[in-house]
Parts: structure tokens; sequence; C-alpha cells
């Protein structure tokens, strides 16, 4: 699936839905005046606006390279994925002081029958919307989609939450802000994981030993000499990917027969794995 088309169409159904899902929690919400409830629609609503920054950053990665960006502008899917860790922190805190106050105060909270109906619809709705943007990003290899995934698991799993506290709330009066703060906590989990994820891809990140494997058997089908293929290192640009590695070539090689190996594998490096490959050669 094209890479950039493959946001827009997360992004705009997850939008929809989550719209759809945030109106009727928010209402539910404020029928019965539950901490809980109201996190958990703002949390959806989170997901709208993500999925938003989602769109925006397909938008801005499409962008073909230009004289001060050689290596274009796929890296915009990082930034978005940070921007929506940067949301889920905030909407966290928000709501874990919120529940402080509330245990504080000993506020109870009454549940009905819509609050169990919105709450599970919501869980089965959202676990598919998660299973939906992994599969799209999976096979785009777009990474800001896998971070909207994450962000519709964690609402699937606070749903869940919500949705065990409603069953046991006249028990405990103190549910409503005991689960206020287990939902806090999940968001502050998933903007970790999508944080790391999107710092470790502009930071750089080691070649994984499936794709050096992989390299590696192409490269040995096309040359039965032992090159000693060593050193790799890739710089993820997302629209476009660098890599280098070493070889070790005979020395009595003529500088001109070297380049022409080098040159070789490069093309069927950017023909079966479409990367830009910068050889090293040294004498064996």
């Amino acid at each position: 699936m094209d890479h950039t088309k493959a946001g827009y169409i997360e992004g705009t159904v997850s939008i929809i839905v989550n719209t759809v899902l945030f109106v009727l929690k928010i209402w539910v919400s404020i029928i019965t005046g539950s901490i809980a409830l109201a996190a958990d629609a703002w949390h959806t609503l989170s997901d709208s606006l993500s999925s938003i920054v989602v769109v925006i950053a397909a938008k801005l990665g499409s962008r073909k390279a230009d004289k001060e960006h050689p290596f274009g502008h796929g890296r915009w899917e990082q930034i978005a994925s940070i921007f929506i860790a940067f949301i889920l922190g905030l909407i966290a805190f928000g709501f874990f002081q919120t529940s402080i106050i509330q245990f504080t105060g000993k506020e109870k909270v009454e549940y009905g029958t819509m609050a169990i109906i919105v709450t599970a619809v919501s869980i089965v709705v959202k676990e598919l919307l998660a299973q939906y943007a992994f599969y799209i990003g999976r096979k785009a290899g777009n990474s800001s989609v896998k971070a909207d995934g994450w962000h519709h698991r964690s609402d699937a799993l606070s749903s869940v939450v919500v949705l065990a506290g409603i069953l046991f709330a006249k028990q405990f009066w103190w549910i409503d802000s005991v689960l206020g703060v287990a939902i806090a906590l999940m968001l502050f989990y998933a903007a970790i994981v999508i944080l790391r994820e999107a710092i470790t891809k502009i930071l750089g990140e080691q070649p994984s030993l499936k794709l050096i494997d992989e390299i590696t058997n192409e490269i040995k089908k096309n040359y039965n000499d032992d090159l000693n293929i060593h050193h790799f290192h890739m710089h993820n640009y997302i629209s476009h990917k660098e890599l280098t590695f070493h070889i070790r070539l005979k020395k009595d090689l003529t500088i001109g027969e070297g380049h022409e190996i080098a040159t070789e594998i490069e093309k069927i490096i950017m023909n079966k794995f479409d990367m830009t490959a910068t050889i090293h050669v040294e004498p064996l």
C-alpha cells in the first residue's frame, strides 16, 4: 500500500469513528458524573486529534526531496508521533490529578445500564480500529499510523478497566477515582512507547538481523566469493532509506573492477529492497 495513502485512509476512518464514540461517552459521563468515563471520552477524542496529525504528517511527508531536504520529508512522521505522545502525556496528567482530588473528597459515582452498553461497544470498536491501524501501518511501513494504532489500543484497554469498575461500583465507593488513575497510567505508558520508537528512528537505528541476512543472501546469489560483508549502518528517512556497509575484495582486482562489483551490489539492493546503498571496499 502507498505510504501516504495509508496515512490518509487510516486517519480519516479514525477521526469519524472516534468523534462518534466521544459524543456517546461524554454524554454518559455527564449523566453519571463519572471522571473515569470523562477521561475515557477525552482519551477517545485525543485519538481524533492524533489522527488529524497523522493525516497532516502524511501530506507533509509525501513532499519530494528538495535542495534543503535532499533525503525527503518522511521524518515528519516521527515528529507527528512525538506530538501524539505529548498529547497523551498532557491528558494523562490532567486525569491523574482530577482522580486524586475526587478520591480525597470521597466522592461516589452511580453508573447505569447505558454506561455499560456504551463502554462495551467502545471496547469492541476501538480494538477493531487498533488492529486496522496496525495492519495498515505494517503493510505501508508507516510509523505514525502504528502510533495511532497504539492510541486506539490504549483506549480499548482503558474502556475495559472502566467496564470492570462499573460492574463493581456498588461495592467500592472509590472505584471511579482509582479507575481514573489507572487510565492515566495507561496513557503515560502509551506515550512512552510511542515517544521511544520515534526518537530511536530520528537518532538512527541499527538494521535488523533479519534485514542483514536477507541482503547478505541476495548478494551471495550473484557472487560466489565470500565478500565478508560487515559494518552495516542505516539512515531511515521513512520515504528514503540510506544503507552503508563494507565488503572485502581480492587485492589483485583493479580499482575499476572493485567499483564495478560495488555498483552492481548497490543496484541489487535498490531493486530488491528499495534502499540506496553506499559500499566501502576493503582489501581481503
